[in-house]
């Protein structure tokens, strides 16, 4: 009789152990670097109205420095120059909501735009300073956030081949995973770009690097910090190592595949 109760007090105390060891693990709150790359490319892509889309917003601005409209005059139709003044500042605003593979989005961006010419009164570059705030909802990603940019874009010039973007991405908010053990927090995302180039007309993303750190809080307040890097690979993808994993993140759609 004692054997058997002995039995059981240390099956019963191997079976509490067992039980508070997996709600730790269920509860603990990390983020893996799996879900971080996730955030990575919520900040990247365009259907998450990251920083491929923001790189694009202020392509077509300076695109439309030199573009050639039409007016009406009493002649009829004519051709018109736009182009913004020399060391002027402009400001235009778009709101996006819409669904874009299958990822559901509804962003507000505030942009100024200011020219900046070389000794020949001829545009050299656009500072482009961005405000916004928004979310987006899609299928390994849920996240409200806000944040700001500033980027100047030089390759103004009608011979210059490509736009060259140089500037930092900044994205904070809140995020929940459907992937996982659907992790859920706060994060920060401080993207710093380098001689990113977008080819002309049709401003595709040849090339070009950057530096990512995505930092935050999971669940119970556990932090989580991650230090990477990014190479623009010219093919619609993107190169994403972040502690020693690397990844392909496509900036159209966000999907992203382990190496």
């Amino acid at each position: 009789m004692k054997t058997i109760k002995l039995s059981l007090i240390i099956l019963l105390m191997l079976g509490a152990f067992s039980c508070k060891k997996d709600n730790s693990a269920s509860t603990s709150g990390s983020v893996t670097s799996d879900q971080a790359a996730d955030i990575a490319a919520g900040s990247l892509a365009e259907n998450s109205q990251g920083l491929a889309t923001v790189t694009d917003d202020i392509a077509v601005n300076a695109q439309g420095l030199n573009s050639t409209g039409l007016t009406v005059n009493s002649n009829g139709v004519s051709p018109a120059s736009v182009q913004q003044a020399c060391g002027t500042t402009l400001t235009d605003s778009v709101t996006r909501a819409l669904t874009l593979d299958s990822v559901t989005i509804n962003y507000f961006f505030k942009y100024s735009h200011t020219l900046n010419c070389n000794t020949s009164s001829q545009p050299d570059n656009l500072v482009n300073v961005l405000t916004y705030h928004g979310n987006f909802d899609g299928p390994r990603l849920t996240s409200t956030n806000s944040g700001s940019s500033t980027f100047t874009i030089a390759g103004l010039t009608t011979n210059a081949t490509n736009f060259v973007v140089n500037g930092e991405y900044k994205r904070a908010g809140t995020f929940q995973s459907k992937v996982g053990d659907k992790a859920s927090g706060n994060s920060n995302v401080d993207i710093v770009v380098t001689n990113l180039k977008l080819s002309k007309p049709d401003r595709k993303i040849v090339s070009g690097s950057a530096t990512i750190a995505i930092t935050g809080t999971g669940a119970k307040g556990v932090s989580f910090s991650y230090a990477g890097t990014l190479v623009f690979n010219g093919d619609e993808t993107a190169t994403l190592t972040i502690n020693g994993t690397g990844y392909t993140i496509n900036l159209t759609n966000g999907f992203k595949i382990k190496k």
